[in-house]
């Protein structure tokens, strides 16, 4: 698997969060996981760890978020752009391997492919401000 397809993978994942409880989200991510083919244990175990640390540090994240992305709420966000930006935010402060543009550009990439016609420029104005 490269990196766009883990990092796609988790953004299908993470999108599950605000429709599930926390015990069934974990049975979504058992099941998400069971249905992706052929991964191999490490790959699974990677998707699996990824998730579960993005999980821990959302309510970081959120604040984060909510402070760059003046005149909007979280609530008022489409999910596809609050999955995107939760995502990239994670690469962004927390994971040393990614630098931030690469974390920014990923997760436009993710909005023209998820997200509508205005996506990836709000995903990239909100994550410039973040940067």
């Amino acid at each position: 698997m490269t990196r766009r397809e883990i990092r796609e993978h988790i953004f299908l994942m993470l999108f599950r969060k605000d429709f599930y409880d926390s015990q069934d989200l974990l049975e979504q991510l058992e099941i998400y996981l069971s249905q992706l083919g052929e991964p191999t244990i490490e790959e699974t175990a990677y998707l699996n760890n990824r998730f579960l640390a993005i999980i821990e540090k959302l309510d970081k994240i959120d604040l984060m978020l909510s402070e760059a992305a003046s005149g909007w709420t979280l609530n008022r966000m489409g999910k596809v752009e609050l999955t995107i930006l939760r995502l990239a935010v994670y690469e962004m402060r927390f994971d040393e391997d990614i630098p931030v543009k690469v974390a920014i550009n990923e997760a436009v990439e993710l909005a023209k492919v998820f997200g509508g016609d205005d996506t990836p420029g709000f995903v990239n104005g909100v994550l410039a401000k973040l940067a």
